[in-house]
């Protein structure tokens, strides 16, 4: 018997760990949020309260004295609150996931991986760097036409970014061309956490179609393929443990 529990020993010590469950994945996220920005608790709370005291008060103005549909009413206020709470705890989430790696090189390339619409063809290996700095060149295509987004100081960042910007105008004569940089340290400079938006913003310029096109006559330049590390995921990023 001994040894029959010795042999299995092993392969219990192998099996593969179990992943964290919906509830608890929320409980770390709501955690790791908390622990960066202790206000967003009282965003948070507001999220879930408020739609359920509107339902409260609709049900009592317009349910007609009637308990069933004040209950019906405080429901629909209860799954808005729920709705509203996941909403705004993936946004100071993702905020928060952000703002840890801002700085670091490689921090672009995780939002132009999990940060950007689909309508974005975009690569998380920037296009140009500065070997001396880490400073970095990204690119995206979208309808709005390209988009260079820079990674580091405009001093370092100047060069590489010039000559991008006309390599692309070269091969793609008429394209808009749109420069926007991160973690400048200046007035114009994007924080991270808002390059997804500020992207999304820009007016379109060029059909869906179009912007096949233009993706595809860009990686046939060969420009991706760098020796440097590929970007910070911040969605697996775990926060450290209290001490």
């Amino acid at each position: 018997m001994v040894s029959m529990a010795r042999s299995k020993s092993p392969e219990n010590a192998s099996a593969p760990e179990k992943e964290p469950g919906r509830i608890k994945q929320m409980y770390q996220v709501f955690t790791m949020t908390r622990r960066y920005d202790p206000t967003s608790i009282w965003w948070m709370i507001a999220s879930f309260v408020v739609p359920v005291i509107v339902g409260v008060v609709l049900g009592l103005v317009l349910g007609g004295g009637h308990i069933l549909n004040l209950v019906l009413y405080i429901i629909v206020g209860v799954l808005a609150g729920v709705l509203l709470f996941m909403i705004v705890l993936g946004r100071l989430a993702e905020r928060a996931a952000y703002s840890q790696i801002a700085g670091q090189p490689g921090a672009v390339g995780a939002v132009f991986k999990s940060g950007l619409r689909r309508q974005w063809r975009a690569s998380e290996m920037p296009v140009a760097v500065n070997g001396r700095n880490q400073a970095a060149v990204y690119r995206a295509v979208g309808r709005p036409g390209v988009v260079l987004v820079t990674e580091g100081t405009k001093g370092a960042t100047a060069k590489i970014v010039d000559e991008e910007r006309r390599k692309v105008a070269r091969i793609l004569p008429g394209v808009p061309i749109t420069v926007l940089s991160v973690g400048a340290g200046d007035d114009e400079s994007i924080p991270l956490h808002k390059l997804g938006g500020r992207m999304n913003k820009i007016k379109n310029a060029i059909g869906k179609t179009e912007v096949l096109a233009v993706a595809n006559r860009l990686e046939s330049l060969g420009q991706n393929k760098l020796p440097i590390p590929k970007g910070v995921d911040p969605m697996r990023m775990r926060s450290g443990r209290p001490r």
